[in-house]
């Protein structure tokens, strides 16, 4: 479980996040709200890319506040930023083998065979250079490579923007399975409302770096029909 408690943020004296409490414990929790509001921001708290005020963040009953990111993704937290998630001038497989570089030799071939039950898409991609993928193919073999670390919370960036509307409901579906088949724990911040919602389990919504709603998803889009 992941916990988040009071939690002000933000880059040396912007602050952007307030009194902010949220619970990343069970499938898929979603982050939504308008631009600015602070949902990248929270993720990039969470894994230690902010300035701290205040306020705690607990993951199974440990303060990791102020543990810094390579150690909280050894902890088995991963987080894919919107852009730059993966290395384009190395291969799909240098890719792998570089999101394993702690691994032993044998450790990481299971792991790389792992995630390629689950993105088959990419055993035929795997000599091509990442940056020639397209932008489906690109959100796989990011999420693939947070994978490889053995990651138990995985924290998505708007995994499916400047995507078709139908790759977006290809990532939302893997994200889906993720959760259904690995059972990990995912936060997801999406622009991409409708999509979201319909795979989440647990819906915030954030406005002004604040957490104004927290509940159903269903209830959530109840909401946001009504306030249009």
């Amino acid at each position: 479980m992941l916990q988040i408690k009071g939690l002000n943020a933000g880059y040396k004296e912007l602050h952007i996040l307030f009194d902010v409490n949220a619970t990343i414990d069970r499938g898929i929790t979603a982050f939504l709200g308008p631009n600015g509001s602070g949902k990248s921001t929270l993720l990039k708290s969470i894994f230690g890319l902010t300035t701290i005020y205040s306020g705690k963040i607990t993951y199974n009953g440990k303060d990791i506040t102020s543990i810094p990111p390579h150690k909280k993704t050894r902890m088995g937290i991963s987080y894919l930023p919107q852009v730059d998630n993966v290395f384009p001038n190395l291969s799909v497989r240098e890719n792998l083998i570089i999101a394993g570089y702690t691994l032993e030799k044998r450790e990481l071939k299971e792991r790389i065979d792992a995630v390629l039950t689950i993105f088959p898409e990419l055993e035929r991609l795997m000599s091509r250079k990442a940056g020639v993928l397209s932008g489906g193919e690109r959100q796989f073999l990011a999420i693939a490579s947070s994978l490889i670390r053995n990651a138990d919370v995985l924290m998505l960036d708007e995994p499916t923007a400047h995507l078709s509307a139908e790759v977006s409901s290809q990532v939302f579906s893997k994200i889906a399975d993720l959760r259904d088949k690995l059972n990990l724990k995912i936060a997801i911040v999406e622009q991409n409302i409708h999509g979201v919602l319909e795979i989440s389990d647990r819906a915030n919504f954030m406005v002004g770096g604040r957490i104004v709603f927290s509940g159903k998803p269903q209830e959530l889009l109840e909401r946001l029909k009504h306030a249009q």
